[in-house]
């Protein structure tokens, strides 16, 4: 199937080579934005699978406007593609909502793979980002909540200590010997128990509750 690509630059020569390149690569780029308000308004016409998205838009902020995407189009995804790697650009683009970050200086290989497993529900971060953000959720997580958590299946907590762990779905099937199709209907089911978007918040969620630090089951 293709993968449907709106690209947000306000360089424009950075922005049609991105769009040149994806669609060399199979992806259909559906629309292009200059501002993070055009994105916003344009990414509800469209309602692209991915969104690659600048955080440096001029006087927009691509932070704001992932907020918006994310909230407004949860079965898009948005994937960071900035020229800054800096903690804190990167950290206040994930809590916005984005599923990834890539640095500018990444090839086209790296970015087309990044996509396509951004489109596939993975987090994707530049080598070095992941671990930083994994940290800060550390750093960060909340002492246990006296609310009853939502109850997961078994499966479902082996699953949800695997992506945690910055697995991706396939990893997670051949670890756990069960179908990549059986991987994502658990990573679905237990998004909808906990109310929350992405990969990404899964693994905040697992991280806060000390499941990356336990073994999964073997049911």
């Amino acid at each position: 199937m293709t993968v449907s690509v709106m690209i947000v630059d306000d360089h424009p020569i950075w922005r049609d080579g991105v769009a040149r390149d994806l669609g060399e690569h199979g992806f259909e780029v559906a629309a292009t934005a200059a501002d993070g308000d055009a994105a916003v308004r344009i990414a509800r016409a469209v309602r692209p699978a991915v969104v690659l998205m600048d955080l440096n838009l001029g006087s927009s902020s691509g932070v704001a406007a992932i907020r918006e995407i994310t909230t407004q189009l949860p079965d898009t995804r948005v994937l960071v593609l900035s020229a800054s790697g800096e903690h804190d650009d990167v950290l206040e683009a994930v809590k916005a909502g984005a599923s990834g970050y890539l640095v500018k200086s990444a090839s086209v290989r790296e970015l087309v793979a990044a996509v396509r497993r951004t489109a596939g529900g993975d987090p994707v971060f530049t080598a070095g980002l992941a671990g930083m953000v994994l940290g800060e959720y550390r750093r960060m997580a909340d002492a246990p909540s006296d609310q009853q958590a939502p109850r997961l299946t078994e499966r479902e907590t082996d699953v949800l200590r695997l992506v945690a762990k910055g697995l991706t779905a396939r990893q997670i099937a051949d670890r756990l010997v069960i179908s990549h199709r059986t991987v994502e209907n658990h990573v679905q089911s237990t998004l909808r128990k906990l109310q929350l978007h992405n990969r990404v918040e899964l693994a905040r969620y697992a991280i806060e509750h000390g499941l990356d630090q336990e073994q999964e089951g073997r049911g």
